[in-house]
């Protein structure tokens, strides 16, 4: 009958003590990311109105921090005919929850550019009219 082979015992790591929280270091959150998750949230918010609010293009953000406060500009295109101050109240109010929700930090004020309003194409070909040539 053959022997197992013994594993030797491994040495005891001496626990280190743990360090709290506030000495650890910080994380840093770049301007740019802020400045997605801004993009994301607008386009959310228009999404989610259901009305003729939709954007053209997608959202636009820029976003300057300062010690955990962040201030965002929002620049979107609108259907119209929409409500504007209820698109751009429902752009504020989502763009603010989520960039305090996703970083921590405060979002004292979301400026919003209105940069185009597009026309809502009511039908099929709806465009300028085009004879036919035969």
């Amino acid at each position: 009958m053959s022997r197992v082979p013994r594993v030797p015992r491994v040495p005891r790591v001496p626990r280190v003590a743990r360090v709290p929280a506030a000495e650890r270091g910080a994380t840093r959150i770049a301007d740019r990311v802020v400045a997605k998750i801004a993009a994301h949230a607008a386009r959310e918010a228009l999404t989610g109105t259901g009305s003729s609010a939709r954007a053209a293009a997608p959202p636009h953000a820029t976003v300057t921090v300062h010690h955990d406060i962040a201030r965002v500009r929002i620049s979107l295109e609108l259907g119209y005919p929409c409500d504007i101050g209820a698109a751009c109240a429902a752009v504020r109010r989502r763009v603010a929850e989520r960039v305090e929700e996703c970083t921590g930090m405060a979002v004292p004020e979301v400026d919003i550019d209105v940069e185009h309003l597009r026309a809502a194409r009511t039908g099929p070909g709806s465009g300028p009219a085009r004879s036919r040539v035969r």
